[in-house]
């Protein structure tokens, strides 16, 4: 739902990479290197044509040398003044007005918001965070794009230059003075945010004391009531107490409330607290997914059922088809605390559900899931439970469990490994009906996190998208004019987002095959897999594509990736985003600002005025 892979650890992805990759420093290090060279072929064969081949090279070697003793004289006094004026510029052109668009937006909300959404909380917090990026990234775009082009067209620039400053200062000056601007304004959404959801999500019931009846043991003693809370935002909870009055209010929509007895016994009354985790910050434990097919046996993949998306594998309902996750590292450790302090393994499934028939719409279908040691094969009797789509659904397991033959076992004498092993095989009951998975749809569920830090986790990763899009815009600033600049900062941020797809196309991996094939059976309307006819003018598109895509991987690699710095759906999910992946969406941010800065502080001494 949230993790389509997982991440490598901090060090292995900056120095190794994966399987079928390299690591991020060595990665880093090559398209740096490849930018240098192209940069210098280009920029000698343009002083070729103008100067003649001596005077080229050595005006290159000039440019190239003095560059790079300029950027060691950098000053963080001349730096933090030029920050402080583009401050100043950036309160001149009224930035404020974008926080007060956006307390207008919260203000008026939830006018729009209040709904029977089954999830609240995913709703507000995908707006509030969205609404955020967005309006922050526009920001940050218009300011750095205009900033220099507009001090050119003012004669601004000329009173900088004349100052003892350089290119380079001026250049991280800009880029240093509008990243604190947007991040003033980041702390203020963020607080803001925190408040509205917050308070949208809110709510307490009253429970309906009509509704209560009496819970009875077996020898006909009452040991609690049962009954239901009122209507409040959309919904009610099934309420069930103890004999002293106290209990809980069931979860529904994502939370739940306690529930305390008020007054004298013979005219009580119940009050629900406020609700109880409904921002969450989940750390999972994930293992490794294997399938058995129909027959039982162990096979590589699960069924397809044509769904374009792959991300998920599908087991067949009513046969012995399955999916099995192994866990590793089990233990007394991972095992959690109830109520009365009982030990127990949480653990969360996601269960995306493929009808071959609809049968009643509104009712799930049911599933089991069965814990077995990977060593002797011991394992637990089906636990039955209905799957909804798209509904995570906590199990949580006691220690104290029974086998197939009604024997008591226990979950970590006999049912992990010598290793620390455990294995979880979950099955579709109902025959005709799919149950779809993937590696991250199970997993145990550690100690959850603090959900307002994961807040703030969210919005730092806006700031590192925020932070990128201003080093864009300075740098195509240097060298174009407020309204190219935009357009080319924007198209930067575009393919950004559309990085993966861009560079799937660039190597070949996408069905339809390059840019001019792709557009070609787009017109003539022919599918993805059908062969065009082999003529001159095939053979011709297939050699043109070919330069097209050597183009399009170059450009692919230097783009960076925003959609992979995009965390809201962590956040809204209920999933803790953890700090491997923070320290290297911040890596990633600071390198490309880093190399956009240098591209920068070239391209603008290149012109008259900076020299």
């Amino acid at each position: 739902m949230v993790v389509e892979q997982h991440l490598l650890p901090y060090f292995t992805w900056m120095i190794y990479g994966g399987e079928n990759d390299i690591g991020a420093l060595p990665r880093f290090l090559i398209t740096v290197f490849a930018a240098a060279v192209i940069a210098l072929v280009v920029g000698y064969l343009v002083a070729l044509v103008r100067y003649g081949p001596l005077k080229a090279g050595d005006l290159t070697y000039r440019v190239v040398t003095g560059g790079l003793a300029d950027l060691g004289r950098l000053s963080a006094r001349r730096i933090a003044a030029l920050a402080r004026l583009a401050v100043k510029e950036s309160i001149r052109r009224r930035v404020l007005v974008a926080l007060i668009l956006f307390l207008l937006i919260l203000l008026f909300a939830s006018w729009f918001l209040k709904t029977d959404y089954r999830d609240p909380t995913k709703l507000y917090l995908e707006f509030v965070l969205t609404a955020t990026r967005y309006l922050v990234l526009m920001v940050a775009l218009l300011l750095s794009a205009f900033s220099l082009p507009g001090e050119f067209k003012s004669k601004t620039i000329y009173t900088i230059v004349t100052k003892p400053v350089r290119a380079g200062d001026i250049v991280l000056g800009r880029i240093v003075g509008f990243g604190i601007v947007g991040t003033a304004m980041l702390v203020v959404m963020g607080i803001c945010s925190y408040i509205f959801v917050v308070r949208a999500l809110d709510h307490r019931h009253e429970v309906e004391v009509s509704s209560l009846e009496n819970i009875v043991d077996a020898n006909d003693v009452v040991v609690g009531q049962k009954g239901r809370t009122s209507r409040n935002a959309y919904h009610r909870h099934v309420v069930e107490t103890n004999k002293e009055g106290d209990g809980l209010a069931f979860s529904e929509h994502g939370h739940e409330h306690f529930v305390n007895k008020e007054g004298p016994d013979d005219l009580p009354s119940w009050e629900t607290s406020e609700p109880v985790e409904m921002m969450k910050a989940r750390v999972p434990q994930y293992g490794t997914l294997a399938f058995l097919n129909r027959q039982g046996t162990p096979v590589d993949k699960g069924i397809s059922v044509g769904a374009e998306w792959t991300y998920r594998e599908f087991v067949e309902g009513g046969t012995a088809a399955a999916a099995v996750w192994t866990f590793s590292g089990i233990d007394e450790s991972i095992l959690q605390v109830d109520e009365d302090g009982n030990l127990y393994l949480p653990m969360e499934l996601i269960v995306r559900v493929f009808r071959t028939h609809k049968g009643e719409i509104e009712r799930g279908i049911q599933g089991s899931v069965v814990l077995q040691n990977p060593e002797t094969e011991l394992k637990t009797a089906p636990d039955v439970f209905t799957a909804k789509d798209w509904t995570i659904d906590s199990r949580h397991y006691p220690r104290e469990l029974y086998d197939s033959d009604d024997n008591e076992i226990d979950l970590l004498d006999d049912l992990v490994s010598s290793d620390g092993k455990l294995k979880v095989i979950v099955q579709c009951l109902e025959r005709g009906q799919y149950y779809g998975f993937a590696q991250a749809d199970c997993f145990i569920r550690r100690p959850d996190a603090s959900p307002l830090i994961n807040f703030g986790k969210a919005f730092a990763s806006i700031w590192i998208q925020m932070v990128l899009v201003i080093a864009i815009g300075v740098t195509c600033s240097t060298f174009l004019n407020g309204p190219v600049a935009v357009m080319f900062t924007l198209a930067f941020i575009v393919l950004g987002f559309f990085r993966d797809f861009f560079i799937r196309i660039a190597i070949g991996e996408q069905v339809g095959g390059g840019p001019i094939e792709s557009l070609v059976r787009l017109v003539t309307q022919k599918n993805l897999t059908t062969g065009l006819e082999e003529n001159f003018a095939t053979n011709l598109m297939y050699a043109t594509d070919q330069v097209a895509q050597v183009f399009m991987r170059s450009i692919g690699f230097l783009l960076p990736a925003f959609g992979s710095l995009d965390t809201v759906s962590y956040v809204s999910y209920g999933f803790d985003i953890s700090w491997n992946c923070m320290f290297q969406d911040l890596t990633v941010g600071l390198s490309f600002t880093l190399g956009l800065f240098i591209v920068g502080y070239f391209c603008l001494r290149t012109r008259e005025v900076a020299k």
